[in-house]
């Protein structure tokens, strides 16, 4: 009787939600699951040895990305295994051999930078769809029919992306890539397409103003101007490509620019 009483007690503690490994340390799974399975696995084979972490799911990326800025959202717990599903830890010698240090910290955010995440065909494909839609959006934002002037749909980017067989990357963000897609629609002449042009105002003084609309007069389009005590202002367009340098430009001659068309300027600076 006895021995059946542990028998059972073993197979309740296997079906727990919650399962401890080493040093009391717990790998957290919802109640309603079974064991692990809401568990993300990141794997680095490093030295010739393979280093495991278990990741809550849909965490990774943002946090490549730099939206999820707290490893506690991203990571099970800071421990590294050499197998998550077994629960078996990685060796103190390995650790040191291939990451320098018995930190399962330092290690674990190697893993998060430097891993492959581990994921079922199914889940792949449904990821790399969601990333070419992503971009296909973003490209879109930021982008004009050359002829007509007019927006263009994600649906056409997304054809046209197609046809030019570009494949997502899994590792870089939609934004990232948005702006190798441009270059590369453009290159193919698959659709006529074009960054959108930022709208900014100069606000300086009328010397710097005058210097400022001579240098880069064959670049901007001027809008309007406006004098006034409190400084005079420039409103103008440019494309985005040359934000960089003419940015620096007033920097260096004391004035400031400001963005005045929200929608097509957010985000431009960081697909340079």
């Amino acid at each position: 009787v006895v021995l059946l009483h542990e028998r059972r007690s073993d197979n309740h503690s296997a079906a727990n939600t919650m399962t401890t490994v080493g040093r009391g340390l717990k790998i957290k799974t919802p109640q309603n699951q079974k064991l692990l399975t809401n568990v993300a696995v990141m794997r680095l084979k490093k030295c010739g040895v393979r280093f495991e972490i278990g990741c809550y799911p849909n965490t990774v990326t943002p946090f490549r990305n730099g939206v999820i800025k707290d490893v506690g959202e991203v990571l099970q717990m800071q421990t590294v295994f050499s197998n998550v599903s077994k629960g078996v830890l990685a060796n103190k010698k390995d650790l040191i051999k291939a990451f320098g240090t018995e930190d399962h910290y330092a290690a674990c955010l190697e893993i998060l930078s430097k891993g492959e995440l581990q994921v079922s065909e199914k889940e792949r494909t449904v990821h790399m769809d969601s990333v070419y839609k992503d971009i296909a959006s973003i490209v879109a934002e930021k982008c004009i029919d050359p002829q007509t002037k007019r927006p263009l749909t994600a649906a056409l980017v997304e054809r046209a992306m197609h046809d030019v067989h570009y494949s997502a990357n899994a590792r870089r963000s939609a934004k990232q890539q948005a702006l190798d897609v441009i270059k590369l629609l453009q290159k193919s002449n698959v659709m006529p397409i074009e960054r959108a042009p930022m709208r900014l105002q100069l606000v300086a003084t009328e010397a710097v103003l005058l210097a400022f609309k001579k240098e880069f007069a064959p670049i901007i389009t001027v809008v309007q101007e406006t004098q006034s005590t409190a400084g005079n202002t420039c409103e103008f367009t440019i494309d985005p490509s040359h934000y960089r340098n003419v940015d620096k430009s007033v920097r260096e001659q004391g004035g400031s620019l400001q963005f005045v068309d929200a929608g097509a300027a957010q985000g431009d600076t960081a697909l340079e």
